[in-house]
């Protein structure tokens, strides 16, 4: 098969990222103009590039300005001049306090989004900080943020880095628009509108934005939409209870198929957001894969080092989006969405195609995936019933009848995915749901086995990673994840397939510390049901606050949001390492701190358990 060349590539292959290069392409005004915290790859998987071609295949002159210089003369964000539309932002794939700092609120030494990882090309707070500087410079040009942080931090919002309550980035960032979610959507009907000549200050009526007017002013109409009203953010700021509650709603309204419009006060104005898109269609979302990209970094990188974030992804497939899992401590549902967004298999394929092509491609598939590798191709059966439903989970704290759950198309597309002639293994990679491999009421077992062979037979590189987070059931429940039996079935028919084929492989668990709900009795059982598998853990982290998930309110708050009811949580730098300790209980130097503890608390089976 005849494989690409990258140096053969011309540099309008790319959208450009300098003036000679726009100028290549015959252009001397642009329509759009891009700013990203992530380095430019031409790919899929990386925001920025998403929209950039997006915007080229309505017509529009765009171009990417990549982790800009916000210390100096500010000459990157002048170099392009106004364009004609508007400015986008976005901090990249990641909020940018994620990025840069630990759970213990330390600046990392590495950023996986810049050639050669260094740390110093990204701002704090990056969507805010580069809009500040727009607006400062072109305060008469349009500015839309999007991407995750502006997604996520789009109403009051707890920030774990400046350990407060925190407004909307809109009124943070003073941008005029803001997109949440994944984007195509929206950013089409705003490219529409003002192809027809619609001013953009009249853009209050698409699906899935956000925006700010005088609290005085009369509310956008559409006969279509219900609208609810938020507790306002100095309402929040004075009542932890309110606050909690308020984010109840928030969630409700965004696993919904049709929403409400939420409005929330802040100040002298209304936070107003519209309700989201239905789910992307399977003919929507292969058109945003199918766009002509590189799948490559810009090469002004190419002598500064690898892109270790692209370098993950490069080899890999991404099947669908969104997931129905709803965990609490996780974002991908309220940013992505509950219900899945399928590729068409010709869509997969053709891209396929493109990855065998690649010049260092040497046979391996990294990862076919999504949010959650094993949710495609999977639905509610009955579509009106997702339509009335609100539940943040559609597995936990069971599985719905509703919901279709047969693994039939996955294990047939992994199978044509294997069967490629440039292809000589195929892993599955992504983060795996085991509670839809066993589900006790299952209606079509047959197909369930046969998925989890083909799985553990021909997908697994090795060492496979699996996700329980933790052992104990109140913590479980508090994560909304299944049972820890679900993994113990799990990994017991893993090692019986691998035993049968022949295969010399395992499974890696991951573990969270400090989730709310979770003490250090919680911990103890967890180190002792883990060596009782035989493990020495190493794949564990800290839980870390994240704007818009339910664990985070409860950080915050200290009560649930559903239930209003208190729930304690390791706060203090001491408590979260006494809890990570229990982690490490192998460890000599952990051994004498572990044993008073238990002995304190009069847990000696569990003490014997562990030490003997």
């Amino acid at each position: 098969m005849e494989k690409i060349d990258p140096n053969e590539l011309p540099i309008t292959a790319w959208l450009p990222t300098t003036v000679k290069e726009a100028k290549k392409r015959g252009w001397d005004e642009l329509d759009v103009v891009l700013i990203t915290g992530d380095a430019y790859v031409d790919h899929p998987a990386f925001g920025a590039a998403v929209m950039g071609r997006i915007f080229e295949s309505l017509g529009l002159k765009v171009a990417i300005i990549a982790q800009p210089n916000w210390r100096d003369d500010l000459r990157d964000f002048k170099k392009f001049g106004k364009p004609k539309y508007f400015f986008g932002v976005t901090s990249g794939n990641m909020d940018s306090m994620v990025n840069k700092y630990t759970a213990g609120k330390r600046l990392r030494s590495n950023d996986a989004y810049t050639p050669g990882g260094s740390p110093d090309f990204r701002p704090d707070y990056a969507t805010t900080t580069y809009t500040q500087i727009l607006k400062s410079l072109y305060p008469d040009t349009p500015v839309i943020i999007g991407g995750i942080e502006a997604s996520l931090r789009r109403v009051t919002h707890y920030d774990f880095w400046e350990d407060r309550l925190m407004p909307n980035i809109l009124t943070t960032s003073g941008a005029d628009l803001l997109i949440y979610g994944m984007g195509e959507q929206p950013i089409r009907d705003v490219v529409k509108y003002l192809l027809r000549g619609t001013p953009f200050s009249s853009l209050t009526t698409i699906p899935q934005t956000a925006f700010l007017q005088s609290a005085d002013a009369e509310l956008p109409k559409n006969k279509q939409w219900d609208t609810f009203e938020l507790t306002s953010h100095e309402e929040c700021l004075a009542d932890k209870k309110a606050y909690s509650k308020n984010f109840m709603h928030v969630e409700v309204e965004s696993n919904k198929q049709f929403a409400k419009r939420l409005i929330q006060r802040v100040d002298d104005k209304f936070l107003v957001i519209n309700p989201p898109y239905q789910t992307m269609t399977e003919k929507e979302i292969d058109a945003s894969f199918d766009l002509p990209y590189t799948r490559l970094p810009h090469p002004k990188y190419k002598d500064r080092g690898q892109i270790a974030a692209f370098e993950m992804i490069k080899f890999s497939i991404n099947t669908h989006r969104g997931c129905f899992g709803g965990c609490s401590f996780c974002t991908i549902s309220a940013h992505q969405g509950k219900m899945i967004a399928n590729r068409s298999k010709k869509s997969i394929m053709k891209e396929l195609d493109h990855v065998v092509k690649m010049p260092d491609f040497k046979g391996y598939i990294s990862d076919i995936g999504g949010p959650s590798a094993n949710m495609y191709g999977m639905k509610g059966i009955d579509q009106d019933t997702c339509d009335k439903c609100a539940a943040p989970s559609c597995i936990f704290p069971q599985i719905c009848k509703n919901l279709d759950t047969n693994p039939q198309k996955m294990t047939e597309l992994y199978k044509e995915i294997s069967a490629h002639k440039g292809v000589k293994k195929a892993f599955v990679s992504s983060g795996l749901r085991y509670d839809l491999m066993f589900d006790p009421r299952s209606t079509h077992p047959k197909e369930d086995e046969r998925y989890v062979e083909q799985l553990i037979t021909h997908h697994v590189s090795g060492r496979l990673k699996v996700a329980p987070e933790h052992t104990e059931d109140e913590v479980l429940k508090l994560m909304r994840k299944p049972s820890f039996e679900f993994f113990h079935k799990f990994k017991q028919r893993f090692e019986e397939v691998s035993r049968k084929k022949g295969i010399k492989q395992e499974i890696i668990p991951y573990f969270i510390s400090s989730h709310p709900g979770c003490t250090p009795e919680d911990m103890a059982k967890l180190a002792a049901k883990t060596k009782a598998l035989g493990y020495k853990l190493e794949q564990v982290q800290d839980f870390t606050p994240t704007p818009m998930t339910v664990a985070t309110e409860i950080y915050y708050s200290g009560y649930h949001p559903y239930t209003l009811k208190p729930v304690k949580t390791a706060i203090s730098l001491d408590d979260k390492t006494k809890q990570r300790t229990f982690f490490f209980w192998y460890k000599p130097e952990n051994k004498n701190f572990i044993k008073n503890y238990l002995s304190k608390a009069k847990m000696f089976d569990t003490m014997k358990d562990l030490f003997g």
